[in-house]
């Protein structure tokens, strides 16, 4: 199955469907185009290969037309992240990067802008996935008045989410829900496919339940990091984080020979990944934020194997 898909993807003369000119693939497309990404679609289509390969093709229309590749940057959402409404702070037991979302700090009123920071944010959180990591942990708190957004805009980002995201949501949390916000969920509930809602917790003890270790949680959600958004500081930070990792893994791939299904795991764990010295230390992104707890490989492998079994099915 894995390997149908690869060899379509593959084919010297594969152009995306449905674009008239420049449909070949660029670079970047090829990079995501990895082993781990034609594995999460196969899992999401239940293995069957044609659907598998049609959200592929899907994904990688939206991903140009939504502007991942050169519209959607940093200077252009940045406006959206001045109060720190969003935040990538700390990872969970599982090594999953924390993605905190504060509905009560919304700066903007513009839907459009505000969905494309969204899914920005979600592309720099997998840019800080270790290896052996492909989900978040989503973390957003109604505390402090918070306003639901429109219900055009939550649908939309569910269904952006869930066609062109797939297993990337580890985890939803959800916490401090107000009454109107409860109404709220229960409304877009049909909304949400059956995978995607059990993933949901709602007010939940993320130190009780051991999600996460306190030192990698805010205060806000009964963690130890007393942590304060400085966007002067935290912005540039994570920038820089996002860009070095991405072109450490980049190059690494290149070296692999830069073609469609390369491993994650082969072009992170080669990647060399340098720590950071004493003077690049925390710059508003606390060190916490930056560097996952250490993953025991023997946590990781079981699951690679299990899909390697069905892969060769």
């Amino acid at each position: 199955m894995h390997k149908t898909v690869l060899e379509h993807f593959s084919a010297p003369t594969y152009v995306i469907p449905g674009i008239e000119s420049g449909g070949e693939l660029m670079e970047q497309e090829r990079f995501w185009l990895s082993y781990e990404c034609l594995l999460r679609y196969l899992r999401a289509s239940k293995w069957k290969v044609p659907a598998a390969i049609q959200r592929l093709e899907d994904t990688l229309k939206w991903r140009r037309e939504f502007g991942l590749y050169d519209t959607v940057t940093a200077a252009h959402v940045e406006p959206e992240a001045l109060t720190g409404k969003e935040v990538l702070f700390g990872f969970d037991k599982h090594s999953r990067p924390g993605f905190y979302m504060f509905p009560s700090r919304q700066n903007t009123e513009q839907p459009p802008r505000q969905i494309e920071y969204a899914f920005w944010m979600l592309e720099r959180s997998i840019d800080l996935m270790p290896p052996g990591v492909e989900n978040i942990a989503l973390l957003i708190n109604f505390a402090d008045r918070a306003k639901n957004p429109a219900m055009g805009t939550a649908r939309t980002v569910l269904n952006i989410l869930q066609t062109h995201y797939p297993e990337r949501l580890g985890l939803s949390l959800i916490s401090n829900v107000p009454f109107l916000v409860n109404a709220f969920f229960k409304i877009i509930t049909p909304f949400i496919d059956p995978v995607t809602r059990a993933k949901m917790k709602f007010n939940p003890d993320l130190i009780k339940d051991d999600i996460f270790a306190p030192e990698q949680v805010m205060v806000e959600w009964g963690g130890s990091a007393d942590f304060e958004y400085v966007h002067e500081t935290y912005w540039p930070a994570l920038l820089k984080l996002c860009e070095e990792r991405r072109n450490q893994w980049e190059d690494k791939w290149r070296s692999l020979g830069g073609h469609v299904g390369i491993k994650e795991w082969d072009y992170k764990c080669g990647g060399d990944l340098k720590p950071e010295t004493d003077s690049e230390k925390d710059d508003g992104l606390e060190r916490r934020s930056l560097t996952p707890p250490l993953t025991k490989e023997s946590e990781i492998v079981p699951a690679v194997v299990q899909d390697e079994a069905q892969v060769a099915a």
